[in-house]
């Protein structure tokens, strides 16, 4: 038996982090904005005993609701607070508003707007959208603390040493339920001593990875001091293919870092030193900006994709489409369409054979279509269905992943988030057949720019880079 027996209840239970989380900080979002506008006419009915705002007064409340929206957008107020306290969040809270209501002011000057209005109104506004932010963030976390203690939005996490720290961790989550957190058991590294009574041990470092990714493990918090910088760099480079994110406490610097940030869960300092760049709201923005530009793009190419099919079919004997198998999100096997380039052939199993110049496999319509990349356009359909995106790393073979993860750093890191159609890597020339190390290298080395640097701005910008330059390939055979 190569771990220690799970209890029943874990064996049972297979949890994959929701996307709870991101609706509700959606959810906030919308209720901020209500506040400031529900405030303004509770406050103006205190103040005047009546509901019917005076045009100027309406005008200052709309100017505050619209200065919100970029205010908001731009704060860290809606990034993932599982297992943080409350009165961490409110400063920043209070902060946003305050800014809110000073541009008001700044505005209107600007405007010549009346800013002469009463003073207690402006005061019980303000003061009034404070307390029904803090109110509806009060909601929020029990909310959240209810799901997840119904057994749903849950991440599991497994330790890594079983000294003091790890013994904190484990009663800290165990006792705050509504951090989501459920801890499947820890493992040990020898010399370093520790026991974690009433926790299942799974095994030694030698286990770890596997375990992970057999079980699909979310977080792994690594517990060990910071005298053993040896093993942690040795449980780095034993989990430099797995997806789960990686947390340490206390600090350490000098070591590999992705998307690395530094937070506080159920009280205590925690430092992300690898972790997804698409979690909370910025998995639901991405999303929907997947499922809308495919939806817009496939009904604006659909004549195109009717006239590829037919020369497809014409061109040789086979079916239009064929699929392929990739590492979608998380490192989990997906299929990916396209348009059928080559002949049908057979390859022998376990391998495949990158297309080439002048391959003798590929048809002329093929040769076109790939040149120009109009052999992908079924991957919106993908895109549709949730398997990957519009911007993100190219999908590799399976066969060509398990070949170049040993020989190129970080190389699965690519899988933290879905693969695209198009992305920085192809964008920048970094596209078709990868025939050395080097070129391997740099397309990761894109991929993992791509990972550190996104935003809806820079997705746009890469789309729009594709429609100018990306469709034409020197190095698509």
């Amino acid at each position: 038996m190569l771990f220690a027996p799970m209890p029943q209840e874990l064996r049972q239970t297979t949890l994959t982090p929701g996307k709870y989380g991101a609706l509700l900080g959606w959810g906030l979002r919308f209720a901020d904005l209500t506040a400031i506008a529900g405030a303004a006419v509770v406050a103006w009915w205190v103040r005047f005993g009546h509901f019917d705002i005076s045009l100027v007064y309406q005008r200052h409340v709309a100017m505050a609701v619209l200065l919100a929206l970029p205010v908001l957008s731009l704060s860290r107020m809606y990034r993932s607070w599982r297992g943080q306290g409350l009165f961490a969040e409110l400063p920043r809270m209070a902060g946003a508003f305050g800014l809110i209501f000073g541009l008001t002011i700044l505005y209107a000057v600007a405007l010549k707007l009346p800013v002469n209005l009463s003073r207690l109104w402006w005061l019980l506004w303000f003061g009034l959208t404070i307390a029904s932010g803090a109110t509806m963030r009060l909601i929020a976390r029990r909310a959240a603390a209810a799901v997840r203690e119904l057994g749903m939005d849950l991440r599991t996490a497994v330790m890594v040493g079983g000294g003091q720290d790890a013994r904190r961790i484990v009663d800290a989550l165990h006792r705050q339920k509504g951090a989501g957190i459920r801890v499947l058991g820890w493992f040990d590294v020898p010399g370093l001593g520790g026991e974690l009574p009433d926790t299942p041990r799974l095994g030694d470092l030698a286990r770890l990875a596997e375990f992970i990714e057999r079980q699909h493990v979310n977080q792994v918090w690594i517990t060990l001091p910071m005298s053993a910088e040896r093993d942690i760099a040795r449980i780095l480079d034993a989990l430099a293919h797995s997806t789960a994110d990686i947390k340490f406490v206390p600090d350490l610097l000098g070591l590999q870092l992705l998307n690395h940030s530094v937070e506080q869960i159920a009280g205590l300092p925690v430092i992300n030193l690898r972790a997804s760049p698409f979690d909370g709201d910025a998995r639901l923005l991405k999303a929907v900006e997947d499922r809308v530009l495919a939806t817009v793009i496939v009904l604006m190419i659909a004549p195109l994709l009717a006239a590829i099919a037919i020369g497809v079919k014409l061109s040789s004997p086979g079916p239009v489409l064929f699929r392929q198998r990739r590492h979608g999100l998380d490192g989990k096997v997906i299929s990916v369409w396209k348009f059928r380039s080559m002949r049908v052939h057979h390859e022998a199993h376990g391998q495949v054979t990158q297309a080439t110049k002048g391959d003798a496999r590929i048809t002329k319509l093929g040769a076109f279509l790939r040149r120009t990349s109009l052999d992908e356009l079924p991957q919106f359909l993908n895109v549709l269905q949730g398997t990957m995106s519009i911007v993100g790393p190219r999908p590799h073979a399976v066969e060509h992943n398990h070949q170049y993860k040993s020989q190129v750093q970080l190389y699965m890191q690519r899988h933290r988030v879905k693969p695209g159609i198009t992305g920085w890597a192809q964008v920048n020339g970094l596209r078709g057949e990868t025939d050395t190390l080097d070129k391997m290298e740099r397309r990761v080395e894109a991929d993992l720019y791509y990972m550190q640097n996104w935003s809806l701005m820079l997705d746009l910008r890469i789309v729009a880079m594709t429609i100018v330059r990306g469709f034409l390939g020197r190095n698509a055979y």
